[in-house]
């Protein structure tokens, strides 16, 4: 597979100009979601939006397109009612957008959003900057940025709360088990990025009627390879349950040993 140009076809004081790539997903709205007396979850009457952890990306995108100059293109897989999704995402910054659709991207585990966007970008738009958020708001799989890059053969780094581009490298700073780590990467490149990296605009109407007027490039099933099978699949989805005994210990010695014989009784000691 031929890998995408790295440099934009436009230049500002000598220096490359980004072409940027923001991935979003259409997600269940987590606030319409309901749970049943049987503990299972009602999904009846849900509305859709954009990942919060896209969002964040998104905002990324744009401010650095505003710091460096170049484009920024959304891309996204899913249904065909997911094309809400992406004139929301247009009216928060991008350029343009670009939309696999079809019925049966409603439902595809991360290896095979990973495989559908990376023959959609080969395809479709150049670039030399890929962000993702961290996780999507639904599964939370952390999965589809790390491969995407695994299958555009490109740098990947992920938990990145820091971005600046400079001299054809991507500097990202990662938070990683509670400490601070600096990585540079050659561009082209993929990073995954946290909540932190900027907080998203929230769009005016101006936004959302100038969103009407920017180029979607939708792409069939048709128009790609076979799809292939998923790796994951989703037995059950319940809701979270807490139950309490509300047992109360003391600090006397018999109640201690009371509690250490509870703990070993749950398995929680061995």
């Amino acid at each position: 597979m031929q890998r995408p140009s790295a440099l934009g076809p436009y230049q500002k004081q000598g220096i490359p100009m980004l072409d940027i790539i923001v991935c979003f997903k259409w997600v269940v709205d987590e606030a319409f979601i309901r749970r049943t007396s049987s503990g299972d979850l009602d999904f009846s009457s849900v509305d859709y939006k954009i990942s919060e952890y896209d969002r964040n990306a998104i905002e990324a995108a744009v401010r650095l397109r505003e710091e460096c100059g170049g484009s920024v293109t959304a891309v996204t897989v899913g249904p065909p009612e997911a094309a809400k999704g992406v004139k929301d995402a247009l009216s928060r910054g991008p350029d343009r957008a670009v939309f696999a659709e079809d019925p049966l991207f409603g439902g595809l585990d991360p290896s095979q959003t990973a495989a559908v966007l990376g023959q959609v970008i080969s395809s479709k738009t150049p670039f030399n900057l890929i962000i993702c958020g961290e996780g999507s708001g639904d599964v939370y799989s952390q999965q589809t940025g790390p491969r995407l890059a695994e299958f555009l053969g490109i740098p990947c780094a992920a938990y990145v709360q820091k971005l600046t581009v400079k001299e054809g490298r991507v500097t990202a700073e990662r938070k990683v088990e509670g400490f601070i780590e600096v990585d540079s990467l050659p561009l082209p490149a993929l990073v995954t990025v946290l909540p932190d990296i900027a907080t998203p605009r929230i769009p005016g109407v101006k936004d959302t009627l100038m969103a009407s007027k920017k180029a979607v490039i939708k792409v069939g099933k048709n128009e790609l390879t076979a799809v292939p099978p998923p790796l994951l699949k989703t037995k059950s989805v319940r809701a979270a349950r807490v139950e309490r005994e509300c047992e109360k210990f003391t600090a006397e010695v018999e109640d201690i040993k009371r509690f250490v014989a509870a703990l070993q009784k749950r398995g929680v000691l061995k």
